[in-house]
């Protein structure tokens, strides 16, 4: 693993000599004659490995590394002196150095020692990602299950944890795609080994391709060392693909033979690698529409889709609504020390408000109101305007669920739907995501109210109806 290195030697030739030595190695190496100048590097630009003489005028190497671990604590050093002694390297050590080099050394006794440091550092970040991944685990019993609904999920992930199967949790964003995941892998017999997490929305596709399947040296500009991937980081345990519905065609072509053979390429490199993964995947698309545009393939889809797992949004299970308030605000109370309650209005609107952030949205709202109380009673003035009007963000005051005279909620909802259908021409899958519900919850809903399936006089079904 390539080292960002700031050399400090007060003779300018020597760091140079050194510089070269340790940049064919792999190591990004800036120097400095000066203390004051190696301190300013380190943090203005951070640095892995300080390699430092030890006698300098005006600041000795055990000053220099003691104000460096000021700005960078987990900064290694490594001391360098002519003049070395038992008593020397050993105050050294003491007060932290990663190593010592006696002047004069041999190149391959500097690159023996700072290979070192590279591979304690890579270990220390194994361990790291590990604790991370052991402390994610207790996030299942953030799960909040009250609702029939949500109980068929959880049961749904119980069955599905105990396999290695690969799962696509499909839902709107918000919903809890990531705490199910979590709820998967801690639940099954991987759970002792790493997960690893990506959304695949957020990074271009050449940075994306880079950090599933890692890159060899000089396979890019900038790419300084060869680096693995999250895919080989998590070998033996799980990979989480959020948002996988977001992949360009060339990854889904690359996460296909993975999924097929346990085989990838690095970017860069002709070797050809093999991991043993559980993959998780989750998105928030319509793939099955996507397989229809061309955008996603199909083998791809039903290598993912074994197990299937549908969460419903939050307006579908007003039952988990006063859990999630309860669960939310008792851990601002564990957090914070912050020990608040919501007055009935301000509890009756974030009951009737139909949350189209789902789970996110009504965390966030529940943190609002908090920093907004005067007191230890959440009012209605303190949750965000969107949930105190009842409209969400960029929602028109008045939309056609607006009540007529006379109409019952039924009415409403009845007329509703009626009017989503007919501005789709009766194609239930976009009628169904204009009105954010699931298509299987649109037809429940044009069953209750006896909304034909077809438009009236029309003999043929528009495609995607049933």
């Amino acid at each position: 693993m390539g080292l960002r290195i700031v050399l400090l030697d007060d003779e300018p030739k020597m760091g140079k000599i050194l510089r070269r030595v340790l940049e064919r190695e792999g190591h990004s190496v800036r120097t400095a004659t000066e203390p004051a100048a190696a301190l300013e590097a380190i943090e203005r630009e951070g640095a892995d490995l300080l390699l430092t003489d030890l006698k300098m005028p005006g600041m000795d190497g055990l000053e220099v590394m003691r104000r460096a671990r000021e700005r960078v604590p987990d900064l290694d050093v490594i001391m360098m002196t002519a003049y070395a002694t038992a008593e020397t390297a050993v105050e050294a050590m003491k007060q932290g150095a990663a190593d010592y080099l006696i002047k004069p050394f041999a190149n391959e006794e500097l690159i023996m020692v700072v290979a070192r440091v590279a591979e304690t550092r890579g270990l220390r970040a194994e361990n790291r990602q590990l604790k991370d991944s052991l402390e994610s685990q207790a996030a299942p019993r953030d799960i909040v299950a009250v609702s029939p609904a949500m109980r068929e999920v959880m049961t749904r992930v119980r069955k599905v944890a105990a396999s290695n199967v690969s799962v696509l949790l499909r839902g709107e964003s918000g919903t809890g795609k990531e705490v199910l995941a979590l709820a998967i892998h801690a639940g099954g017999p991987r759970r002792d080994k790493p997960l690893v997490k990506i959304n695949c929305g957020a990074l271009p596709e050449t940075l994306l391709e880079s950090e599933l399947f890692g890159h060899t040296r000089g396979a890019f500009t900038g790419a300084i060392e060869t680096r693995k991937g999250l895919f080989e980081q998590a070998d033996g345990g799980t990979i989480f693909l959020d948002e996988v519905g977001e992949l360009s065609p060339a990854l889904q072509v690359k996460l296909l033979r993975v999924l097929q053979s346990g085989e990838f390429q690095r970017v860069g490199d002709a070797q050809t690698f093999r991991v043993d993964v559980r993959v998780i995947a989750a998105t928030h698309r319509v793939l099955e529409e996507m397989i229809e545009e061309g955008t996603f393939r199909s083998d791809l889809y039903y290598r993912l889709n074994v197990v299937p797992i549908e969460i419903p949004p939050l307006r579908e299970r007003p039952e988990d609504v006063p859990a999630l308030i309860d669960h939310f605000l008792a851990r601002i109370r564990r957090r914070d020390g912050q020990v608040v309650n919501l007055a009935p209005a301000a509890f009756d609107r974030l009951l009737r408000y139909h949350w189209p952030g789902n789970i996110r949205e009504l965390e966030n709202a529940l943190e609002h109101a908090c920093v907004m109380c005067d007191g230890n009673t959440i009012e209605v003035r303190d949750l965000p305007q969107s949930v105190q009007h009842g409209v969400a963000p960029g929602q028109a005051a008045a939309e056609t669920a607006a009540p007529r005279g006379g109409e019952t909620l039924e009415d409403i909802e009845r007329r509703v739907l009626i009017e989503a259908l007919e501005a789709t021409g009766y194609n239930h899958t976009r009628a169904a995501r204009k009105l954010g519900i699931t298509r299987r919850t649109l037809g429940y809903r044009m069953d209750k109210y006896r909304i034909p399936r077809r438009a009236p006089n029309r003999g043929e079904p528009t495609q995607g109806e049933a």
